[in-house]
């Protein structure tokens, strides 16, 4: 079969608004056929505009800006019109299936898992583990999955058994957590081309319980930096969470080339969270880098001689020697960092910032602390 001539899809400019703007707009050689008019066109109008002479930074970012996309929109018309041209046989039938919906959902999920790392990995493999025990080991199409199906599956969550813990019911927190796997790759999907419709945004998520949140007063932190422990780098890693307010496994890979120093800025540290895949930037105090201890190499690991092993086995006996009754677990220090900061006047955007939160939703669980304590300081002077 003889195919069509190339479609060649160029971004031009046309001059409107007596030459003060310039509208974006796709020309088509050879015409395409226009599905609304049922016509062959040349031409179509973005309805995205250029300042022609930009005065401002404002205009500058916005010409920029309505560029990008523009540009964006051109290789997505392109890639559209010669289809017949870029995809082989195998790939036109590729195409096929993501257009009728035919392709197995679980091979995706599964490929989303696959990108994680670390713990996080762990966890999207159990959420997909959950989704599967749902479906009764069955696969699923994308053209099957609906919002009904996706509301059956959080009430299943909310009722299933855990798998770590026998005869027990999963934590709603749990459920909150592998619910959003899924969540995410509904939405990923959509994104893709593989759903009709935007199932994720159609449904609502589990909502999390508020959980006790344990954390240490700045009086107990001193304590801690007191009290002897019997491993010198837990004591450093811990320490060293309350200063900066980062993950264990964010501290665990930690490398000194990730440590940088500016006369100006003082001590820097810029990395990738584990946890998001987020890269942040953080300034440190010097206190922190002095729990970091001799520089090295920066290929290594500031704290190689770390395991999680040894935080469950000497945080509880080094809190007991500091005098400290409370249940205190290594990312209660990421808690105590928050606090603590908030406590000592630190704005609610700024301590979002340095904790790599996405959203400052996510920070404003540590007001709710800060408003309690606040209470508990009226009962602290009685005139009676």
């Amino acid at each position: 079969m003889k195919k069509n001539k190339k479609v060649k899809v160029t971004l031009l400019k046309k001059v409107i608004s007596q030459g003060k703007k310039q509208s974006l707009y796709l020309d088509f050689y050879p015409p395409i056929l226009d599905a609304a008019t049922n016509k062959y066109t040349r031409r179509e109008f973005l309805k995205i505009y250029l300042y022609t002479k930009p005065r401002t930074t404002i205009e500058k970012i916005a010409n920029d800006e309505n560029l990008h996309t523009a540009g964006l929109i051109q290789i997505k018309r392109q890639n559209e019109v010669s289809k017949d041209y870029i995809y082989s046989a195998f790939e036109q039938g590729q195409l096929l299936i993501k257009e009728t919906g035919s392709a197995s959902f679980m091979e995706y999920f599964e490929n989303q898992a696959e990108k994680r790392t670390g713990s996080n990995y762990d966890i999207w493999i159990t959420a997909m583990k959950y989704f599967s025990d749902f479906l009764k080991g069955r696969d699923i199409v994308f053209s099957k999955i609906t919002v009904a199906l996706i509301d059956d599956y959080k009430e299943y969550l909310l009722n299933a058994k855990s798998k770590k813990i026998p005869n027990r019911k999963l934590a709603v927190n749990t459920a909150h957590s592998y619910f959003s796997k899924v969540r995410a790759t509904l939405k990923k999907a959509y994104k893709d081309g593989m759903l009709q419709i935007d199932v994720n945004a159609a449904i609502e998520t589990i909502k999390e319980e508020e959980s006790q949140r344990n954390f240490l007063h700045i009086e107990e932190a001193q304590l801690l930096y007191n009290t002897d422990c019997e491993k010198d780098v837990v004591k450093r890693v811990c320490l060293f969470a309350i200063l900066t307010g980062l993950r264990y496994s964010d501290i665990e890979k930690l490398k000194w080339s990730e440590l940088e120093y500016s006369k100006y800025d003082g001590y820097t540290l810029r990395i990738r969270q584990q946890k998001t895949s987020r890269q942040i930037t953080m300034p440190i105090s010097e206190h922190a880098v002095e729990l970091m201890g001799e520089p090295r190499d920066g290929k290594e690991r500031v704290f190689e001689s770390i395991n999680k092993w040894d935080l469950y086995r000497y945080i509880p006996v080094w809190m007991a020697n500091a005098g400290i009754s409370k249940h205190i677990t290594f990312h209660c220090f990421r808690h105590t960092y928050a606090t603590l900061q908030l406590n000592l006047g630190t704005d609610i955007f700024t301590v979002s910032k340095m904790l790599g939160h996405k959203n400052v939703k996510t920070t404003q669980i540590y007001t709710k602390i800060i408003d309690k304590r606040k209470r508990e300081t009226t009962d602290k002077i009685n005139l009676k």
